[in-house]
């Protein structure tokens, strides 16, 4: 069922099919449908971070930047799901065109530009779920705002999703929003983590809630980039990575139709290099720092793949854009496989 409605919407532009295809994943759920479309047999409990996840596959934020289809995502059979990424204040994101399909390949490129409702409505959209599935919000900074102040829209986010959320990423890693990945090395790196942290004991003092920050790193660092930023990561007490998010490369879609659209790039050209990153991470945090695994997952053999290079739990999207929920259940049973 799903392959002929994936026909049907990638005959209208991405971004409209990906609004339709949400759209109807809503209504879906609403109706009490999503059985018709949801994962089979994936009813496999896995802890990670202290959270009780109902498996170890979940989606990637980007999908639901909003927090609009929370329950809807839930009803699918993922073990979690993370939303956003948002930003303190809501904005437009770049000009359209800015999502572009590469079916040969099975790849995205996206420049959204971190489009969203801004943090106030996605937490009260977290508020109103009703699943009770493991929530995440990624957050980022607007695009308007100095990469040296950047560290005030991250602390504005963490501050109003702390409550909500199960756990929360920070994203440094989007090649959408100038000046962004330059916080991922360094001094800007440090003290963006030194006051993270320190807004995060502040929160857990006042709440009595102790909420895991993650940070979304790139998969186009260099191998001294990687041990710097995974050191930076355990000397700061982060409590997980998530790696990777798209790449700027374009190596292996030359020739293909939109392989010079600016963005980033998704799908299965980028299993290999997101899983030495993911690697080479692993051989930095050894076990001082749990791993979301993610980059091109299109089959449950990937999934494995990721979890044989140290990642505790992965997370899809551009392969459950083309393979659809039966890619979950095949993550969850190749992952239980691999443990066999």
């Amino acid at each position: 069922m799903y392959d002929l409605l994936r026909n049907a919407m990638f005959l209208l532009s991405p971004e409209t099919s990906h609004e339709l295809g949400l759209d109807a994943l809503g209504a879906m759920n609403r109706l009490h449908m999503s059985g018709l479309l949801a994962a089979k047999n994936v009813d496999e409990p896995k802890e990670f971070l202290g959270m009780n996840l109902k498996n170890a596959v979940g989606i990637a934020a980007g999908l639901d930047k909003n927090g609009d289809y929370i329950d809807a995502l839930d009803a699918l059979g993922f073990g979690f799901v993370e939303v956003g990424t948002v930003t303190p204040l809501a904005q437009a994101g770049n000009d359209k065109p800015r999502l572009f399909r590469l079916p040969e390949k099975q790849a995205i490129i996206n420049r959204m530009g971190f489009n969203n409702k801004g943090i106030d409505h996605l937490v009260a959209q977290v508020k109103k779920r009703k699943s009770n599935g493991i929530v995440g919000i990624n957050i980022g900074k607007n695009k308007n705002t100095p990469a040296e102040e950047a560290v005030n829209d991250y602390l504005i986010c963490l501050e109003k999703a702390y409550e909500v959320a199960d756990y929360i990423t920070v994203n440094l890693s989007s090649p959408n929003t100038p000046g962004l990945r330059d916080l991922q090395f360094g001094e800007p790196l440090n003290r963006l983590l030194g006051q993270l942290k320190e807004k995060q004991t502040q929160l857990n003092n006042q709440t009595g809630l102790y909420r895991p920050i993650l940070v979304k790193v790139a998969p186009d660092m260099e191998p001294s980039d990687i041990e710097q930023v995974g050191a930076s990561f355990v000397k700061y007490g982060i409590d997980g990575a998530i790696t990777t998010n798209t790449t700027i490369k374009r190596d292996a879609v030359q020739g293909l139709k939109h392989c010079d659209e600016m963005g980033g790039l998704s799908g299965e050209i980028l299993l290999e290099d997101s899983t030495t990153a993911l690697r080479l991470f692993k051989e930095v945090v050894g076990d001082n720092l749990p791993i979301i695994g993610v980059g091109g997952i299109t089959k449950g053999e990937d999934a494995a793949l990721k979890i044989n290079n140290g990642a505790d739990v992965v997370q899809v999207y551009s392969g459950f854009i083309y393979k659809g929920p039966k890619l979950i259940s095949d993550c969850v049973e190749a992952i239980k496989r691999n443990k066999l």
